[in-house]
Order: C-alpha cells, then structure tokens, then sequence
C-alpha cells in the first residue's frame, strides 16, 4: 500500500505555499501548530512525496524572455537530440518525451535581444538531422499553482475529481488574469550580479539562510540581506516560492504538457484562472501574442480519460478551442533541470554567446556519427 498524504501534510502544504517556506516559526504559529509538528512533517514528505521548495524566478525582470521547445526526433536520435539541446545552456528544463510524437521538451530563458539567435539555434538542430520538426512557444514567466485541498477530502483523506464541477467552473469564472499571465511591455534587468547569485541559491533551495548565501557569495549578511529585501523582493524578482510535491502515487501517475488554445482572450482568461487552484496542475503560462496557454498537468492514470472528456466537453460548449499534449518521460537520465545562468551575467548584461552553442551542437553531433561508425 503506497503512502498517501493525510489532512495534516495537506494543511501544512498549504501553509508552506501561502505563507512562504523560509519561517517554520511562523508558519506553525499561523497554522497552530508546533512547530516540531511542522518540521518534522516537512522532513517525512520530502522523500515520500518529493517534497522540494523553490523559489519560482521572474525571468520578465532580469531581461530574459521564456520558450518552450518542441522538438520530435529523428528515428535513433532520440538521446542525441536530448544531448543537442543541452548545448544551449540558457535551458533551465529539458526531459524527452512521448505521445503525439517521440523527441524532448526544453524550456529555456534567453536574453530578449538574442531571440532571433536562439530559434537559429533550434532551427540547426533541425537541419543537422537530429530532429524531423521543432517549434519554439515564447511565453510569458510561468504561474506556479502551488498545492491546494480544494480536492481534498479531509474525512476520507482521499483526492476527488469531480470534473463535471470543473466544467462549470471554467463558464462561470471571471476573466482576470494574474499579471504572469498578461504579455508584458517589456524585459527590464532589475537585477545585479548579487541578485542572481541570491536567485540561483533560492532556486536550488527556498529555505537556505542568508548566512549560507553570504558566505557563498563571500560578502557580509547584511549585504546579503540588503539585496535580498530591496532588489530580489522588492524589485519582484521572485514571483513566488514554489512548494512541488507529488500528491498522487507515482507508480500509476504521469505528468504532462499541454497546450490550450481558444478563439479569444476571453474564454483563454476562464480557463486559465480555473487551473490555478487545482491539484493536478504545477505551472500554468500563456504564450506571447496567441491565445493560447500551456500547462504541466500531473494526474493519475485512471483519471486521464476524464480530463479529456472533460476537454471534449469544454470544447462543445465552445470554451476550447483545440489542445495538444505530450507525456514528460522523467526517469533517470531523460531529464535535467538546473537554474538561471548565473555565470553568464556580466558588467550588468547577459552574454549570449551564439556561436558557441552552434559549435557545441555540431561537435556533439560530430562526435556521435565517429562513435557511431567506429
């Protein structure tokens, strides 16, 4: 019998993701609890259910633009096209993936002014034969939904799914959408280079002290904690602290990607705002000039028919265009993550450096055809 969260893991996890997780004191004192409850709770779900704490940066405000890559491999290609992807080393996500096609997901930050350069990047991947078709999404910054018990029974500590709700949720939601959601006008750096090093660390750890951070950072802490309270908070370089867990058992659960689209902005915003209290999704973004949003679903299986028929409903009553969808493969060794690139911040710009990522790429696949041959 696998292990299941109870009422008092959900409620902690919902105090973690409104109340921050970087004061255990304050979150036991407004959740009334003692705080050895609260920690020692954290520390039982950090292995069983993967419990991790991020800090979820705004890329909109340290000048990086996000987009997502589709790439369907080539026959025999489908490791070496995860490796080709990784040449580009402003990725801060990429798994392979399956379903509508065979190939690798990648989510990546580019400096605004090196956009072009980058679809030429993905373009290359393309041309050199290791991908049959690529299509980049440029994207707002994500929305993190953080966990809820909205669909949680408390009596019978079991998940419901009650999507006929859902349906009528999404109808009668209102339109506005949270400012992650809206294209913004522009890509300001707000950040310097001690920002992204505060960043970076928080990315890795939401709960690291500024002690740590300083002494990494070989400054003093309240230099640290200046930054920390004035640029990272102050300036809206983090859009929130990211509490992923994995509610429902692993063992028959996947996690997707999808992509929404619908006939206009209105139906998109109703959509969108029903997403984002729901336990089955973790990130939620719209894609720049489109009507049209993407998703990181994680559902168990037996529920994923019902999702689509719930789709399949939305879409007769009109609030649904058109979605597609593919299975993230994250097993060992077909994903890798890892967070801003921090070393490439320089004298206050990003240095994007386009012809080293199309030599790498044309090296790897250099190499691989010799190994391959010999």
């Amino acid at each position: 019998m696998p292990d299941k969260l109870d009422a008092l893991d959900v409620r902690i996890v919902e105090g973690l993701a409104q109340y921050g997780p970087r004061n255990m004191s304050e979150i036991a004192e407004k959740l009334r609890l003692p705080r050895g409850t609260v920690v020692s709770r954290i520390k039982r779900m950090s292995p069983l259910f993967n419990l991790k704490m991020h800090a979820s940066v705004y890329h909109t405000n340290i000048g990086l633009k996000k987009s997502i890559v589709l790439a369907q491999a080539t026959p025999g290609q489908e490791d070496l096209l995860l490796e080709c992807m990784k040449s580009n080393d402003y990725y801060i996500y990429l798994s392979r993936c399956y379903g509508m096609f065979e190939g690798c997901l990648g989510i990546y930050i580019t400096p605004v002014n090196q956009c072009n350069q980058f679809t030429d990047f993905v373009e290359e991947i393309k041309r050199i034969g290791v991908a049959q078709k690529t299509t980049v999404l440029w994207s707002t910054c994500f929305h993190t939904v953080n966990p809820t018990g909205n669909w949680f029974d408390k009596v019978t500590e079991e998940w419901l799914f009650p999507w006929d709700k859902w349906v009528q949720e999404v109808v009668d939601q209102g339109e506005h959408l949270p400012y992650t959601l809206i294209d913004p006008e522009s890509f300001p750096i707000k950040a310097d280079a001690t920002d992204l090093f505060i960043l970076k660390e928080m990315e890795k750890d939401a709960t690291i002290d500024l002690v740590d951070i300083a002494r990494r950072l070989g400054t003093t802490l309240q230099n640290t904690r200046h930054h920390y309270v004035t640029h990272v908070l102050g300036k809206g370089l983090i859009e929130t602290f990211q509490i992923g867990i994995v509610p429902f058992d692993r063992a028959v659960s996947d996690l997707l990607f999808f992509v929404f689209r619908f006939d206009d902005h209105r139906k998109l915003a109703k959509f969108a705002r029903s997403l984002l209290d729901k336990p089955f999704v973790y990130i939620v973004g719209k894609i720049l000039g489109e009507n049209a949003i993407i998703a990181d679903v994680y559902l168990p299986r037996r529920e994923f028919r019902n999702f689509v028929d719930s789709l399949s409903k939305l879409a007769r009553k009109g609030y649904l265009k058109s979605y597609d969808y593919v299975f993230r493969d994250v097993t060992q060794g077909k994903w890798s993550r890892q967070t801003i690139p921090y070393e490439h911040f320089r004298d206050g710009a990003w240095v994007y450096d386009h012809s080293k990522h199309i030599r790498s790429l044309r090296n790897l696949v250099e190499s691989n055809i010799k190994t391959v041959s010999a």
